[in-house]
């Protein structure tokens, strides 16, 4: 499988993270490029509705946060909702993608890691979608996420994250990479050290006969230590479902959503 070189760039370095050789992190201009059609379901109207009627639900009358906003695709229609959506984000070329979008340019967006910066004001809603608190890779960085957005909040406001259920039942004694897509030209698997929490999203794809790969590091986590999160940062469980339609959460899962509340005693 031939290589191409890479230019080394700055390291960009996170208070709770490795350093990254791209100032945008794991989603610069080569992933951003094509990252709405890599993600093209979670587009559609029968996914997006359901989120964003809860957040607008959360928000009410006030401002929504959200932490890795991306190129738009819950703020967008957030926003046509009526909603003041304000949105942190480490990538300067997903933010790109989002600004060439209708009513993309009225978002405010801070760049940085959102699990330190902060931003004028205070929020009803803040919401951390599709897997996104992963992408902080160390407990440490998790737990400030929490803090951080607890900062942000209103007496009553609510912290919302949607994740998945770790993928262990399918890893027997020995095995580290769970395989989920296969075909002639594209592999994708993950791999998980259930030692530390640390996984990593894998793709492999052959174009005209070149071969090119992509990796990028996760750290899982646990509901129930989610909860002893937003307990540590003062927030205490609201709800928690198997889905935007509010399903139950069971044993069976795959993934759920969970509010948190900021109580003041």
């Amino acid at each position: 499988m031939p290589c191409t070189a890479r230019v080394r760039l700055p390291q960009w370095s996170s208070e709770y993270g490795p350093s990254m050789e791209d100032e945008d992190g794991h989603f610069g201009e080569r992933v951003a490029a094509s990252y709405d059609e890599s993600a093209v379901d979670m587009f559609e109207p029968g996914v997006l509705d359901p989120v964003v009627g809860v957040l607008a639900d959360l928000a009410g009358s006030g401002r929504a946060l959200e932490l890795g906003i991306g190129t738009g695709r819950i703020a967008l229609p957030l926003a046509r909702r009526g909603i003041p959506v304000h949105g942190i984000e480490l990538s300067r070329a997903m933010v790109a993608r989002l600004r060439a979008k209708p009513g993309g340019d009225a978002i405010a967006v801070t760049i940085g890691d959102f699990a330190t910066t902060r931003v004028d004001g205070t929020f009803s809603v803040a919401y951390l979608v599709f897997n996104t608190i992963m992408n902080l890779t160390t407990q440490a960085a998790q737990v400030a996420c929490f803090r951080n957005v607890a900062a942000h909040l209103e007496p009553d406001g609510c912290f919302v994250i949607e994740v998945g259920i770790p993928d262990l039942r399918r890893l027997p004694p020995g095995q580290t990479v769970v395989p989920f897509q296969v075909s002639s030209t594209k592999w994708a698997f993950d791999v998980y050290d259930v030692a530390t929490q640390a996984m990593s999203s894998n793709y492999v794809e052959v174009v005209n006969g070149r071969g090119d790969y992509t990796s990028i590091p996760f750290r899982y986590v646990w509901p129930a230590e989610l909860d002893l999160m937003a307990q540590l940062a003062g927030l205490q469980l609201r709800d928690r479902w198997a889905g935007w339609g509010r399903e139950s959460f069971t044993s069976e899962s795959r993934q759920h959503v969970s509010i948190w509340e900021k109580r003041i005693s």
